[in-house]
Parts: C-alpha cells; structure tokens; sequence
C-alpha cells in the first residue's frame, strides 16, 4: 500500500497549488506548443524533442491551471524556472500509449507523433513530462527549459481555414471550448459539415451532465476541407486523400477510427481557442475514438453518430473507461487487477474508497450482483475495462458500457466534475 500513500499525498500536493497561481503573472493568452517523437514498445518509450510553436489563442481556464484528477498515463508540468514553482500541469493520454498494451508493441518498436499545449509563459520555465509506472506512481522521462523569446518558436499558422462558431456563451477562460475538425468533406461540403456539427451536438446537450450546463461551452468549427471525401479503410482497400489522414482499423479493429497525423489536427485546431479537439469524419461507417486530453473523433453518417459522439467525449473530455468486456479490443491486459486503476468509473476494489464509494448505499453488497433488484442501484458490478473479471464498473448499464443508455450517475458526476473545472 506504500505507493498509495505516495500517490495521494503527491495528489494533496498538485491539489494545494491549484488556487496559488495567478495566470496574469505568468502567462499570456496565448498557447505554447511542444511537439514531439514518442517512440518505444511493451516495455519502454522515449521521447524526442521535434519542435515549438507560438499559437494565437489559449482556451483553457484561467484559473484552474493545475491538475487535480489524475487521469491519464502522462501530464506536463509546467515549472518557473526562477522559482521552481509548479504553474501549470495537466494528464493526458495517447494512442502510443495504447499501442503498447498490443500484442505488436511485444515484438517490435514504433513511434507516434504527438505534442503538448499549454499557456504561453511571460519568463524561462521547465516542461516535463511524466508517465505512470508500473505502480502507477509518476516518473519524469522528459525535460525541457524553454525561453519564450528563444527564435526558433514558430509563429506563422500553416493553415488559415475558415472558423466560425456554432455555440457561443463567452469567454473562453471560463468555457469548455470544443473545436470541430472537418475531415473527409471536401470544399463544397462545408454546409454540410456545419449542419453536421450542429445535429451532433445537440444530440450531446439533450444528456447529462451536458444539457444543465450547456452554458458553460462553446463551439467552434473550422472548415478544414479534404481533396476527398470519407476516410481510410483498409480492412477494404479504401484509401482517401483527407486533411488529417485518419483511418479505420486501428490495431487491427475495424471500428476504431483514429489518426497517427497528430501534427495537421494539431495546426488545424490551433486556429480556435480549444479545450478538446473533435475531429468530424464524412462516412456513413460505425466507427469513433476518444482518447483523454488528445484528441476524439466520430463518424458523421451512421444511424448511431449521435451516440457514437457523447460516448467518445466522455472518453477524451472526462477521462471515463470503457465498461464492455464483450467486444473486441486490440489491447492486453489494460488494467492491472493489481493496482487501482484512475479511471473515475471502474475500480478493481484495491482503493474503492478514492472512487464512488460514498454514492454506495450501505445496504448495497459489494460485489454487487446483477440482478433484477439492483437494475438502477449504484454499486460495483463485476465486468468493465475489457475484462469480465476483476475490473468493476458502477451500474448495470451506463453509455460507457452500451450506447443505448444515458450515463451512469458516477459518470454524470465525473463529467460534471471535469466541466466545472474548465469553466470556474
């Protein structure tokens, strides 16, 4: 239990300097991008160094710049160099990451590009990069000192696509900014782009927690049009010339829909303020992806995309698991039963008590089984992350676990959670 201890005392810390950085002081309302090579396999992973970028806007929150949920493999921070003091930290996941738990990643190496945002600093700073190990505590593996006056930041845009916003309510230091990317629409279909966009979100904000805080987004679409329409499928041979290159078959899946150019939907979405980055794929295929802080993507045509949309956001925006162990999945072993895992809405019962615990009645047995009885109660029901057994999830049926239903109460909860953090 030692590294528990560790763990949360390290949590306690970050948490305690959340309301100790002022954001003038520091900052300027503009984004610092740090691309890089993460490159490795099973067992390891390196980064190298790639490039830095001035981008015109930052729409994260001016107040909450430390992290206090702890999801995610990895997390900049972000250190003044003069002081030493933390100013700026969040997690973050990447699809290297899930790469490694694939049976490829045991028999050779790869290497992903990818990249971090955060507040343009006003003096020298320090970024880091930590990963989780194999406890789950958090090691450095990269460590930069950057000067914003250093000439080699980049400030010229590569693209200057068309924005527009398709929901505005204010300020973007106190929203949860969402950018659109088109993908697959060429440039006469735009419109329909748009009108994708507006469907699919109003979709998002008929469900909670989304629709009682509605007020706290914004939306912002960019007209990035491909020279062709849809996406890749190689499972069938299919192969699209489109903006950000993404591709079905992800690892092997047929449904997961994702893409290895981080760099384009990157210089894409730095012509809006973002939180979260969605990428709108033009095809009638079932398909999506969400990874935590990286980036989503759903499918425009399918009869489930609305669906499809929410459960992916509350992947990338809310760091929530999957609770399906019956589908196929390219990854192994993603949740060591031995470690609690830092999804809010599956436990392995090694820390329960950091999770959903005080929404248990305690007349609920834990585990709790399946039963008629307990259909709609909270508690910890055998089966999640992939697994049947040993990984619980919080009710019987939640959009985690199948599309058909609203998110569980501990999922509203975590979503909640995470949209009052962005709009404080």
């Amino acid at each position: 239990m030692k590294h528990f201890v560790v763990f949360f005392f390290l949590l306690a810390t970050l948490s305690s300097f959340a309301q100790n950085v002022d954001f003038d002081q520091y900052f300027i309302n503009k984004s610092l991008r740090m691309d890089f090579i993460h490159a490795g396999n099973s067992d390891t992973g390196y980064i190298y160094f790639e490039k830095l970028k001035q981008e015109p806007y930052w729409g994260g929150s001016h107040k909450n710049l430390i992290d206090t949920f702890n999801y995610g493999e990895y997390r900049v921070l972000v250190f003044d160099k003069a002081s030493n003091k933390l100013i700026y930290s969040r997690g973050y996941a990447t699809l290297f990451q899930e790469w490694k738990a694939t049976s490829e990643a045991k028999e050779m190496s790869r290497s992903f590009y990818e990249g971090v945002v955060v507040p343009f600093p006003k003096s020298s700073v320090w970024i880091t990069i930590e990963e989780k190990d194999n406890l789950n505590n958090f090691r450095e593996i990269f460590r930069k000192e950057i000067k914003p006056n250093d000439i080699f930041i980049e400030k010229g845009l590569k693209y200057d696509f068309k924005t527009d916003k398709i929901l505005d309510n204010g300020d973007p230091a106190n929203k949860v900014d969402i950018v659109f990317i088109a993908e697959g629409y060429t440039k006469n279909q735009i419109d329909k782009f748009k009108n994708d966009v507006k469907r699919l979100t109003d979709s998002l904000f008929s469900y909670e927690p989304f629709k009682s805080q509605k007020n706290n987004f914004n939306i912002h679409i960019v007209e990035s049009f491909s020279e062709e329409e849809g996406t890749d499928v190689p499972g069938k041979n299919i192969w699209k010339n489109t903006i950000v290159n993404s591709n079905f078959y992800t690892f092997g899946t047929e449904r997961y829909l994702t893409t290895q150019d981080f760099e384009s939907v990157r210089d894409i979405a730095a012509l809006a303020p973002y939180d979260q980055i969605y990428i709108l794929v033009n095809t009638p295929k079932y398909g999506g992806g969400g990874i935590y802080n990286f980036y989503n993507l759903c499918v425009s045509d399918n009869s489930a995309s609305h669906l499809v949309l929410i459960h992916e956001f509350g992947h990338g925006f809310g760091g929530l698991a999957d609770e399906y162990w019956t589908s196929d999945v390219a990854v192994e072993e993603y949740y060591p039963t031995s470690l609690e895992p830092a999804d809010p809405n599956i436990t392995t019962l090694v820390n329960f008590n950091a999770k959903w615990a005080d929404m248990v009645d305690k007349s609920t047995p834990i585990p709790t089984p399946a039963t008629e009885k307990n259909m709609q109660a909270i508690g910890v029901f055998e089966g999640g992350g992939y697994v049947e057994k040993g990984v619980y999830r919080p009710q019987q049926n939640c959009m985690m676990r199948a599309l058909a239903y609203p998110f569980c109460k501990v999922c509203q909860r975590a979503l909640d959670r995470m949209i009052r953090f962005y709009s404080e």
